[in-house]
């Protein structure tokens, strides 16, 4: 993980945190986090909060799910794992009252596979697994599109699924799996588009292993999301 990136969050980190008002300094921070690059960095950022006299508590998850859930039910005093996409349709699909408070880092998703060296050498009616959820299953769906493989309806927009596919040349088969399933599921299709946080858990290198990868200047930067009530506590 590049330092720039760590001393970039740990410096958005302690901003929110200060002057926002998520906890005073002399209680611990309790921040939730996926394993992998946010499990790595907030260890990081644990440390240089320590130096600045804040406490962090680091609570791992293995899912995209529970991090929120936990935040919302008052178990967790932030998260650090999830792009505004995302966390957006969580507050409106689960009505949570969530809001974000800084931007931190951006992780480019990836297409991944064992079976073939480059997207154009994938075969007729090839099976490509991406996420189930609706912000990164649409991700997914604009990098194949961006790559040439599928056409989607214009209006598909962030959070489009395979129904809004238009053009198929190769009749690809979308396989729609837990984000977090689908690196051990890499050797059951043919490609996957898998999060960089996940890939990076299951020993995949971005650079070097993904045969295409997304632009990192799009909207999927990732946040610190807090409970709007605690917005403005002191």
């Amino acid at each position: 993980m590049q330092r720039r990136f760590i001393l970039k969050f740990a410096v958005a980190l302690l901003g929110a945190t200060l002057f926002n008002g998520v906890a005073l300094a002399e209680d611990a921070i309790k921040i939730g986090v996926t394993g992998g690059p946010h499990a790595q960095i907030m260890d990081v950022v644990k440390q240089v909060a320590a130096k600045n006299g804040l406490k962090i508590t680091v609570v791992e998850f293995s899912d995209c799910v529970q991090p929120n859930a936990a935040l919302a039910a008052g178990d967790l005093d932030a998260n650090s794992y999830q792009h505004l996409p995302y966390l957006d349709a969580q507050v409106k699909d689960r009505g949570y009252k969530l809001i974000k408070i800084a931007d931190t880092v951006t992780f480019p998703m990836g297409i991944y596979s064992k079976k073939v060296k480059s997207l154009a050498a994938l075969s007729n009616g090839a099976c490509i697994a991406v996420p189930n959820d609706p912000t990164n299953g649409g991700r997914a769906l604009l990098l194949l599109q961006k790559q040439g493989l599928i056409k989607l309806c214009a209006d598909a927009g962030l959070k489009a699924t395979p129904l809004d596919i238009v053009e198929n040349p190769k009749k690809l088969k979308i396989v729609e799996l837990d984000a977090a399933q689908i690196p051990r599921s890499l050797g059951d299709v043919d490609a996957a588009a898998i999060n960089t946080n996940f890939a990076m858990e299951a020993g995949l290198k971005p650079r070097s292993d993904a045969i295409a990868i997304e632009d990192p200047r799009g909207p999927y930067v990732n946040t610190i999301a807090i409970r709007a009530a605690d917005k403005d506590k002191s």
